[in-house]
């Protein structure tokens, strides 16, 4: 069975922080808040966690899965970003974006696009997912809860408890969330390509070019 970690919204309490993330550090695979939904999250290097998100969500290879980060900093060890990409993300973040950039070999194999050898990555801006961050120190591997066969993610807390009990390690409920996934934009190709739209605002990506 999940445990299920009730978090303050504004005031994430640091000894229920610090819990889940030494979970996820001994291999948990966690259902956790963001600012546009709920997520399934596990450490970057956990293969069976791995496994379990493709399975719960009927992933094939070409999957995006993307590095939740804390911060720039750490989006940066990842990702390539050349100037006007930097420009254009660090103006959107944190927020409801995901963003598909070339991978750095920190990432490991198994999570890139098998072609493209990109990976997604998103800062949120999420208080008690900022918490989360912070105390383990590294990205979460994540993909939005978005159920096979379901149009839309799940949202509440005691939900997921109830129907992905026996599947995660954990549930983290901080109150409400965000009810849509990220905006996904493509900035891979030199051009800001939408790939789908979702909580956050296209209007500054529709110009084109990466360094509009």
């Amino acid at each position: 069975m999940a445990k299920y970690f009730d978090v303050h919204p504004e005031n994430p309490q640091q000894r229920t922080i610090s819990n889940v993330a030494d979970m996820i550090r001994s291999g948990a695979l966690i259902a956790y808040p963001t600012d546009s939904c709920f997520a399934l999250g596990c450490r970057l290097g956990n293969r069976d966690g791995i496994g379990r998100i493709r399975s719960i969500r009927n992933l094939d290879e070409r999957h995006h899965f993307t590095l939740v980060c804390q911060n720039f900093a750490q989006l940066g060890q990842f990702v390539h970003v050349d100037k006007d990409v930097f420009r254009l993300i660090k103006a959107a973040t944190p927020g409801s974006y995901t963003f598909i950039l070339p991978a750095t070999k920190e990432v490991p194999r198994q999570l890139l696009h098998p072609k493209k050898k990109t990976v997604g990555v998103r800062i949120p801006d999420h208080t008690a997912t900022q918490a989360l961050l912070a105390d383990l120190g590294e990205p979460l591997l994540s993909s939005t809860l978005l159920l096979p066969g379901e149009d839309e993610p799940m949202t509440q807390g005691w939900e997921i408890k109830e129907r992905l009990d026996h599947v995660v390690d954990a549930v983290v409920d901080s109150g409400d969330c965000g009810t849509e996934p990220t905006t996904v934009i493509d900035l891979s190709g030199g051009e800001a390509e939408i790939v789908r739209r979702g909580a956050g605002d296209t209007a500054r990506f529709e110009a084109g070019p990466a360094s509009a």
